[in-house]
């Protein structure tokens, strides 16, 4: 189908596309027309760029004007990784990171501090990932126990992102009790007008 739609939805660390607003998300894009995929990222659990990065490459191919992309936790990380990769004549129609960081708090443990730190220490081209995607939407909880809200202002400054704060939506997790994420779909939706 010409010019169809493309979306890749990347879940977080220790998680899989088939938690519930993620597979919500997926569906309600495949009934709007959408050739949505939730994807299923390696070694959720020992997450790390050099693989959760190429595993995106391959799976989307070429990306165009037509891909889009949503992402959770450490997901949005893995996504800006990977625009900043693109070549010249590459670009994502639209990106929705949901509870993005660069900054975290609460890592409890050695184990985690020494998962998470790679992806925190690891500089990333923001004015690469800003030219990449021709949008970029951040979405936040006024409640994170992960994310700091400070977050919010480093996306707003460094990819010129359109800030949404939520209301007690904690890390938008299952345990949370998000299963369903409405504001990703209308932001999807939008892109393409």
């Amino acid at each position: 189908m010409p010019d169809q739609k493309r979306i890749f939805i990347i879940h977080g660390w220790g998680g899989n596309p088939r938690e519930p607003w993620l597979s919500w998300l997926a569906k309600s894009l495949g009934e709007a027309g959408f050739l949505a995929e939730s994807l299923e990222i390696p070694d959720t659990d020992n997450p790390k760029i050099e693989a959760w990065v190429p595993h995106l490459q391959k799976r989307v191919g070429l990306c165009d004007k037509n891909t889009f992309f949503v992402g959770h936790s450490i997901g949005c990380q893995a996504i800006m990784r990977y625009l900043e990769k693109l070549p010249a004549e590459e670009r994502a129609g639209g990106v929705v990171l949901v509870a993005p960081w660069l900054i975290l708090s609460n890592i409890e443990g050695q184990e985690d501090r020494m998962i998470s730190s790679p992806w925190i220490n690891t500089p990333i081209d923001f004015e690469k990932v800003k030219n990449n995607a021709k949008k970029i939407v951040c979405i936040f909880s006024d409640d994170d126990p992960y994310v700091p809200i400070e977050n919010a202002d480093a996306f707003s400054e460094k990819l010129a992102a359109e800030i949404i704060l939520k209301k007690g939506k904690g890390h938008f997790s299952p345990e949370d009790g998000v299963n369903e994420l409405p504001v990703v779909l209308e932001k999807i939706t939008e892109f393409q007008s």
